[in-house]
């Protein structure tokens, strides 16, 4: 379908909760989701919360953008998970119960300081949805969900493993403005990765919504740019909002930092988040980053981090019963 402009969406039947449900969750994603970028960079003292937030905002930004030109597949790996065949009004209404499930998710996550994963959340929200719409319409492929939980512990285990090396031996000593400066560096690029691993997973649904408003099952062409700078914006923005319970819970509650373990954690992170992206697996900045900040840190809390893992394994089977449930409800009045 060839929608030029953000007007155009306006005029298209179905499409316009569609794009406003994408476009809050992106927004809840930079507000929820962002703030594990900069958590290492706020809690050791690099940064003041509030610069680090415009930071992670501005490259956010560029990350997302970037992305949609240079790693595409990441979006074409999200929309692999599951099907929206069939009636296609049916299946705008199940993309929506879909999106709206991993909002509520990620403001109950919020609210009780816990950093869980909206990528994970709009996964199994996308397999519940796509369930719910039964054998005529819906469908989950096997195949790119193992790619999914494969790419889970890879990406975790990998940023903890890298975060244990780096911090393994004391190093050659480094003044406290290399560290800083650093560290900032850093913390832009676990922003930008984290732009270009989320923004493409929400302009690939974006993508599906356009498709299914046209009568299509799936895309058949490239984003369009105004499309994915919309995607990029709203993220950007809701980064520039901040996530402050977030950034004191995973950089400060869960584990002690000092300049040297956060820069650590940061290198771990994104190398990790680079690996995944290049590889187009549709990975969480939040399991990748905490997973390296817990490598990093020292005397580490373990009821915190129990709280983590805790919320970690309830996202998909929450996530995924809300997906399902808030369409069946929404295709009963079809």
């Amino acid at each position: 379908m060839s929608v030029s402009s953000l007007a155009e969406v306006l005029t298209v039947p179905g499409l316009l909760p569609v794009a406003l449900l994408t476009l809050g969750v992106l927004l809840v994603n930079g507000w929820t989701d962002a703030p594990n970028a900069i958590a290492t960079t706020v809690a050791s003292g690099a940064l003041s919360f509030p610069a680090a937030a415009a930071l992670a905002a501005v490259c956010d930004l560029l990350g997302a953008l970037l992305s949609a030109v240079f790693f595409p597949a990441v979006a074409r790996s999200v929309l692999d998970l599951a099907r929206f065949d069939g009636d296609s009004r049916a299946a705008l209404w199940a993309l929506c119960a879909a999106l709206g499930a991993v909002i509520a998710w990620s403001a109950a996550a919020w609210v009780l300081r816990i950093p869980t994963s909206e990528s994970h959340g709009l996964l199994a929200g996308l397999a519940g949805a796509s369930l719910a719409l039964g054998r005529s319409g819906g469908g989950v492929a096997l195949r790119a969900w193992l790619r999914v939980l494969l790419a889970l512990p890879l990406s975790a285990g990998t940023g903890w493993l890298l975060a244990k090396v780096l911090t393994a031996r004391p190093g050659k000593p480094r003044s406290t403005a290399f560290y800083r400066s650093a560290q900032r560096a850093g913390a832009a690029a676990m922003a930008l990765l984290h732009g270009a691993q989320d923004g493409q997973k929400f302009l690939g649904v974006f993508l599906l919504g356009l498709s299914l408003a046209a009568g299509q099952s799936r895309p058949s062409g490239p984003a369009p740019l105004w499309l994915s700078a919309l995607c990029a914006g709203a993220m950007a923005l809701g980064t520039a909002l901040g996530g402050r319970r977030i950034v004191d819970a995973v950089g400060r509650d869960m584990v002690a930092l000092d300049l040297r373990r956060g820069l650590a954690a940061d290198v771990a992170g994104a190398v990790s988040l680079l690996g995944c992206t290049l590889l187009g697996l549709p990975v969480s900045t939040t399991h990748t980053k905490t997973a390296a900040i817990l490598g990093a840190g020292q005397h580490p809390n373990w009821s915190v981090a129990g709280s983590i893992a805790l919320a970690w394994a309830l996202t998909f089977p929450v996530c995924g019963l809300l997906g399902f449930l808030c369409a069946k409800f929404l295709l009963f009045f079809l």
